[in-house]
């Protein structure tokens, strides 16, 4: 008995090292199921190159593809890029597919916030959320923070790097320059971290450390991640690690919020002017969530915030920056653009301001639109959406799924199929979003569900754009960008779709501005 209890073991181990060998020089795209551990070994294989591997198994296979859940997890993974089981998940039977109690155990560190909840939680955070954002005062206030982070910010660090012809890392740039932008809406304090000292900001780089080990819940059993969390080790660690710091940081900033209005409420005064800080706390005054600690529902709630603030656009902007140095006739074309909107908007001033962009109408910039449109298809922020099913059902595609069914739904694969955006969707054409009018040109959401689609489409998807295209005509009205020769660029393994070892890259100055 003694013995069987030590070769037990040791066979497993075995068994598990041969399947991974196998998996590992396997010629086939296709995955192959073995008996008590399904397709775990080739995803492990290639969890360095997740989503491209994903996809590369999805289009070997019509678009759908069940990856089998081994003996720990007896789950199966049904994965999709099919614009209709994509639109009947996310809209048509919308009801039947809700975050769930297995979502919200993989993201508990997002708590009671928006994108964590369903039912009536939910449909409070949908409504107030929704109410603020689209307010005129928000509008004014979100351009005026998002240039003068650009003035004050932005273009003295590139001004900077560009005079000493230094290289930088873009994405990092712009992970700061957002994470300042979303603390100054969400806080009314801006951290300065988008300056020249580049100062460590502990709570910065934990969101990239909770996104980092998130993934690994998909690509490990639970009883796996749970037991590091438990031992605080790898990836638990990490995890833990992240939330205690983010922790700090919201609830000593919430602190001095909500002393601030407490003032406003004992003085019964007005605000001079609008403030997002105020309005949520105004709107969230008494909501206490699941917990029911009101303070841990506004930090919920806020690092939801924080979290589609700085990371949607942070990625958008480093891979759309990345095609553009690949692809400098696009480049030339958007600042043509911005020269065109420039002049007929304006008498054009040489020394070329700030204001001068100040000026230019965002709606009228069609073909910047559709180059950040072409990013997002090819590099969506967030790769893949989870969904579970209440009760079984049946997808357009003719897959069944039932209670025991993870259904992926593959974001990052959609804008690499053939089926779906023609037999050039590899190459980066902003065309695509240009209408024979001139106009942009819309592509329904389970088509180009980059900001998800139904009744959970993205609440923030014109703040991003705002964001994204005040940066984008700021930098190339004034700079060329040269990627790093031999620096790799990578997709990281995240659930927000960064780059692995950031964006090299080189500006120099455009000589026919002065500045």
């Amino acid at each position: 008995m003694e013995f069987l209890i030590i070769l037990f073991p040791l066979l497993v181990f075995i068994y598990v090292l041969i399947a991974l060998h196998i998996s590992r020089n396997q010629k086939s795209i296709i995955p192959k199921h073995w008996p008590f551990l399904g397709t775990i070994p080739a995803t492990l294989v290639n969890a360095h190159r997740l989503h491209d591997y994903t996809t590369d198994v999805l289009a070997s296979s019509g678009g759908t593809f069940v990856f089998k859940g081994s003996w720990l997890s007896a789950k199966n993974k049904l994965c999709t890029t099919n614009p209709l089981d994509i639109h009947h998940v996310l809209s048509k039977n919308f009801t039947n597919y809700p975050r769930g109690q297995k979502f919200r155990n993989v993201f508990d560190i997002l708590g009671d916030g928006f994108s964590n909840t369903d039912g009536d939680l939910w449909e409070f955070h949908h409504k107030t959320i929704l109410s603020l954002l689209k307010s005129p005062c928000f509008q004014t206030l979100l351009e005026e923070t998002i240039w003068n982070k650009v003035e004050r910010g932005l273009l003295p660090v590139l001004d900077s790097f560009s005079k000493q012809g230094l290289e930088m890392d873009l994405q990092e740039i712009f992970q700061r320059f957002a994470f300042d932008t979303i603390c100054k809406l969400l806080f009314d304090d801006d951290p300065k971290s988008m300056s020249l000292e580049f100062p460590y900001i502990p709570c910065e780089k934990a969101l990239s450390e909770m996104e980092e080990a998130i993934l690994h819940r998909y690509i490990m059993p639970p009883s796996f991640w749970k037991l590091q969390q438990l031992l605080k080790i790898g990836n638990g660690k990490k995890l833990n690690d992240a939330w205690k710091t983010l922790d700090q940081f919201i609830y000593k900033c919430l602190a001095v919020k909500q002393k601030e209005f407490s003032k406003l409420l004992n003085n019964k005064l007005q605000e001079e002017k609008f403030k997002l800080s105020t309005a949520l706390l105004r709107e969230y005054k008494d909501k206490s969530g699941t917990s029911g600690d009101a303070n841990k529902f506004l930090r919920d709630t806020l690092l939801n915030l924080m979290v589609a603030g700085r990371d949607t656009t942070s990625s958008t902007l480093s891979w759309f920056f990345y095609l553009l140095a690949k692809n400098p006739i696009v480049e030339d074309k958007i600042r043509e653009e911005l020269h065109t909107q420039l002049e007929m908007e304006m008498e054009m001033d040489m020394a070329g301001n700030l204001k001068d962009l100040y000026g230019v109408e965002l709606c009228k910039l069609v073909y910047l639109h559709g180059a950040l449109s072409e990013a997002l298809r090819l590099f969506p922020p967030i790769p893949f959406q989870h969904k579970t099913p209440l009760k079984p059902d049946i997808l357009p595609s003719g897959h069944q799924v039932d209670e025991s069914t993870i259904v992926i739904l593959s974001y990052y694969g959609m804008g690499r199929m053939k089926s779906i955006w023609g037999e050039d969707c590899m190459e980066f054409k902003p065309e695509r979003w240009v209408s024979t009018s001139g106009r942009i040109k819309h592509e329904p959401s389970y088509k180009f569900p980059a900001f998800n689609a139904g009744p959970r489409t993205c609440l923030g998807k014109q703040m991003s754009f705002t964001q994204m295209k005040i940066v984008a005509a700021t930098i190339i009205y004034r700079y060329h960008v040269h990627l790093v020769e031999g620096h790799l660029v990578l997709p990281s393994e995240s659930i927000v779709l960064q780059m692995k070892n950031g964006l090299k890259v080189r500006l120099t100055k455009r000589r026919e501005v002065k500045m």
